[in-house]
């Protein structure tokens, strides 16, 4: 399991560098006064492409879960670990190419998979942390190694909910974009 993890943060620490050049690359061509809200849609081609982008970033995430795991417990637990670092590096990167984001309160076109999701940074850092430890939680417990803690269906109900409520609040009727 140490190989798997070692390999799936390797993996992810790089797949973050690659979305954020293409990010920066983005950032400079769509928004070359700046990148603030309201946002200039992103229309066209170009949007496909970025949804595509986005598609394929999950699935290789995915196929990486895929991969490592043997259960579903287990996919589950790697996807999130896998998901949670590349998240977070992706932040690090674009602070050291560009030393953006100002805070950790700096809002950001999160995903646009399938309405855009905005929010402060802090928000996808605070979810992909909490995910990082769901699947170490996971991954001990799956091992034998129950680390004094147990997931009871209870715990699971409560993630659940949590998880609808951050996922909400990323929908909830904010203007995101200028527009006609």
């Amino acid at each position: 399991m140490k190989q798997k993890i070692l390999l799936i943060t390797i993996i992810s620490i790089a797949f973050a560098y690659i979305e954020s050049s293409v990010v920066v690359y983005l950032r400079d061509l769509l928004y070359p006064e700046g990148f603030s809200f309201p946002l200039i849609p992103i229309e066209g081609s170009l949007l496909i492409i970025e949804v595509g982008r986005e598609l394929a970033t999950i699935v290789l995430l995915l196929g990486l879960a895929l991969l490592a795991g043997k259960t579903l417990m287990q996919r589950f637990a790697y996807f999130s670990f896998a998901f949670g670092l590349w998240d977070i590096f992706y932040y690090i990167w674009l602070k050291i190419f560009i030393n953006w984001p100002e805070s950790f309160l700096t809002w950001d076109l999160l995903f646009l998979i399938p309405i855009p999701w905005i929010g402060p940074v802090l928000s996808p850092i605070l979810v992909s942390l909490s995910l990082i430890f769901t699947a170490i939680v996971i991954l001990n417990y799956d091992s034998g190694q129950h680390l004094g803690i147990r997931l009871t269906k209870v715990d699971w109900a409560v993630e659940i909910l949590a998880m609808s409520i951050i996922l909400l609040s990323y929908f909830w009727n904010i203007p995101v974009m200028e527009g006609p």
